[in-house]
């Protein structure tokens, strides 16, 4: 599995800046088209990203896909969207001479080089519970030794650090916002005026929006199955979906007599569990005897697993923004912290954990068993949870009409009319 830190990617930052300087020469003397897109997404071909590409497709902007693997292009192909390498000649002049970029995680999104006098919007992927961007410490990690201390330069290093991330943020021009309470997270975690975060709504969860409850879970179900062929129609479903830890080890993983409890537990309630390790994370998932009962569902199986939630029956997460995703449905969740403390302290939350776990989430996954099953076996403690998730949905999500896509369009739009340097030459 991949594992990514900021430690490592500060790093890695800090040694390309003489690619940052060159690039911002380049966009110097490239001039920007009028009408042209690039699109990237951390995450493959989809997200919001995706939502937004077809919207922009149709009405007829000239756009491309930049991509950095071959399941990207081969998706993008399946789709009848034009790609281009990111880290090629021709995906550095696309970038350059993009009148508007589009990403959903940063600009590694697309050629992060250069980037400097484009329309930069920023889809984000998820409503954050814990802090990001400039709120977190974590954002500013330096690597190893740096980081504790031992060598000289590490506060000019994260002095550095800092004013390269700030310099990034100031050059978002749009970054929507779920609701009025997300906007004012974005707002702090990216430094951004009001102006540059509308309340739109997020692009990335139309989809749990369009058609009816019972046709967005007939769709998701058919493509479990299609997925992982052999799924029982009438067996519940669960997704547990944990957060990344910065490159550490998932503490949270299964020991044995977990793994035995878990699956009796799943065979006495016919249900499954899917796997849905973060694509960036660390953590062994295998049960230690092989059963149907648990299943993977990785980003190398799915790489948005969005259009899918509406055909599970229950989440189990920690941190995970998708929590707030399935409150649209809306679905159960069961919130399993096994280092909520430690978590705590290294990344921060918006609020407290309490603001969305409630006061009663499992430590272990004991805990997360007898919470499953009790939602299972048990009418009313389903309705309590639903309920909850209903009360969070009220609180994070400002829309629910499928619209959210064509409310940022029209922002965009409305961004380029505005921008002043729009009338200087441009072509």
């Amino acid at each position: 599995m991949a594992s990514f830190s900021f430690g490592a990617g500060n790093a890695r930052k800090l040694a390309a800046i003489p690619l940052y300087a060159a690039g911002r020469l380049v966009t110097l003397v490239v001039p920007r088209s009028r009408d042209d897109w690039v699109f990237g997404c951390g995450a493959g071909i989809g997200d919001g990203a995706l939502a937004l590409w077809e919207v922009v497709a149709a009405e007829g902007h000239r756009a491309r896909w930049l991509v950095d693997s071959d399941r990207e292009r081969t998706d993008a192909a399946a789709r009848g969207i034009p790609t281009v390498s990111k880290w090629s000649l021709r995906g550095l002049w696309h970038t350059a001479r993009a009148r508007v970029v589009v990403v959903t995680h940063g600009f590694g999104d697309v050629n992060r080089y250069v980037i400097s006098g484009a329309f930069v919007v920023q889809l984000w992927h998820g409503i954050p519970l814990k802090r990001i961007g400039l709120d977190s410490p974590e954002t500013l990690r330096l690597p190893g030794v740096l980081e504790r201390g031992r060598l000289p330069g590490a506060g000019l290093a994260r002095r550095l650090l800092a004013a390269m991330y700030a310099g990034a943020a100031g050059r978002i021009r749009v970054l929507p916002a779920a609701s009025h309470a997300v906007r004012g997270r974005l707002e702090s975690a990216f430094a951004l005026a009001d102006a540059r975060v509308p309340v739109t709504g997020e692009p990335r969860v139309d989809v749990l929006s369009r058609g009816t409850a019972a046709e967005r879970r007939a769709l998701s179900r058919a493509e479990l199955d299609r997925l992982l062929a052999g799924l029982d129609p009438g067996s519940r479903t669960v997704l547990y979906a944990p957060t990344w830890r910065d490159g550490a080890a998932d503490p949270a993983v299964p020991s044995v007599n977990d793994w035995r409890a878990l699956v009796e537990m799943l065979e006495r309630q016919d249900a499954v569990l899917f796997v849905r390790s973060h694509p960036l994370g660390a953590g062994d998932y295998e049960p230690p005897s092989p059963t149907d009962r648990v299943r993977r569902l990785g980003s190398d199986v799915v790489p948005d697993v969005t259009p899918l939630l509406p055909g599970f029956d229950a989440l189990v997460t920690d941190y995970s923004s998708l929590a707030f995703d399935v409150a649209l449905i809306p679905l159960p969740v069961v919130f399993l912290a096994p280092d909520l403390v430690a978590y705590a302290e290294r990344r921060g939350f918006y609020g407290t954990y309490a603001d969305v776990a409630g006061d009663d989430w499992a430590v272990d996954w004991a805990g997360a068993t007898a919470r499953l099953e009790a939602l299972f076996s048990d009418d009313e403690e389903r309705d309590r949870l639903m309920s909850r998730s209903r009360t969070l949905s009220a609180r994070v999500h400002a829309f629910r009409d499928g619209g959210n896509t064509r409310r940022v369009y029209r922002a965009i739009l409305a961004g380029l009319d505005a921008d002043p340097r729009r009338a200087k030459g441009h072509r």
